[in-house]
């Protein structure tokens, strides 16, 4: 090696013991978790629960900023133009990372390169629910009855671009069947219109629903996921009502900024996972209708790819268009 170039090097890895040490020491103040919608809903839920226990195990408070609008695009852009440094990070949820980029051309973030993932935090199906009035009690009835009457039966959503829009767009397609979108602003007037049989069928999250269920206001046909909800245990999926690869749950997750040291990762990944193995956490993650998560940084990035390339092709096939 050249004089010059040993003089390089040794500057470059002078630049980088300071780096190293820093991860070694991390955390070393409060960390910020950014939560891209409004206080209440199911990320600023799951943020909280994990943000509190990550306070405890770090040793450093880990304080929540409640970011909300566009869908979860202005939270995540203040993190992915955060400096690396481990002290601002996201609690992700599906839309902006996996289904927005299908429906946005120009999102103020790239999904694909401006974060590192840490760990899956939730993931909660969505609830195949019907009005009792509908004569099915199965998916395999409901696919017959939306064949008989093509383009009849409604399903709601709380907007275009929804998880429970997406849901009815990817079933339609998978089950061959034609029904009718009916989009809402927010789930209160939807499932006021559900419970009282002006809408069909709902696509919905649990805990709004479940209520409903057990009153026998709504009957539960089918669950969203691939294999069944460890809370719903004798709800069959849609893939057994004879819907094969039907897969769709809302998910959430904790990211950094692209760039940020591959220990302060791995710190992070460690304690969440850890957090999410104990049993108080499980059970608030219950209440949100949710199983709790706790992959690798390494699984959580190709799950996130692999969501990103499946709703991309159900939004392309079903044409959806934002409001």
């Amino acid at each position: 090696m050249s004089k010059l170039g040993r003089v390089t090097a040794a500057i470059v890895a002078a630049a980088l013991i300071p780096m190293a040490a820093s991860a070694q020491q991390y955390p070393t103040r409060a960390i910020r978790m950014v939560i891209g919608f409004p206080p209440g809903g199911g990320t600023d839920i799951v943020g909280r629960i994990v943000a509190q226990k990550l306070s405890e195990s770090l040793g450093q408070q880990v304080l929540p900023d409640n970011r909300g609008g566009a869908s979860g695009q202005i939270g995540t852009e203040i993190v992915a133009k955060s400096a690396p440094d481990g002290y601002t990070l996201l609690m992700a949820h599906i839309a902006a990372l996996s289904i927005l980029p299908s429906l946005v051309p120009k999102l103020p973030y790239d999904p694909a390169k401006d974060f590192a993932p840490i760990s899956l935090a939730a993931i909660a199906p969505n609830l195949l629910v019907v009005h009792p009035s509908l004569p099915v009690r199965n998916v395999k009835e409901l696919v017959a009855l939306a064949r008989a009457r093509p383009g009849e039966l409604q399903f709601s959503s709380v907007g275009s671009g929804s998880i429970q829009h997406i849901a009815g767009e990817m079933f339609k397609l998978q089950a061959k069947v034609d029904m009718l979108h009916v989009p809402y602003k927010g789930s209160g007037q939807s499932i006021i219109d559900l419970v009282s049989g002006q809408i069909h069928m709902d696509f919905g999250a649990i805990p709004p629903v479940l209520s409903h269920v057990k009153s026998g206001r709504l009957r539960a046909i089918a669950v969203t996921s691939e294999k069944r909800f460890s809370l719903l245990p004798e709800i069959p999926t849609i893939s057994e009502g004879g819907v094969p690869g039907f897969d769709m749950s809302t998910w959430w997750g904790l990211v950094a900024p692209a760039g940020v040291a591959k220990e302060v990762v791995a710190r992070l990944h460690t304690e969440t996972a850890k957090i999410l193995r104990q049993p108080d956490v499980r059970a608030k993650l219950a209440n949100v209708g949710a199983d709790p998560g706790g992959n690798s940084p390494e699984e959580f990035a190709a799950f996130i790819r692999a969501e990103r390339t499946k709703y991309a092709r159900v939004v392309k096939d079903a044409q959806i268009k934002l409001d």
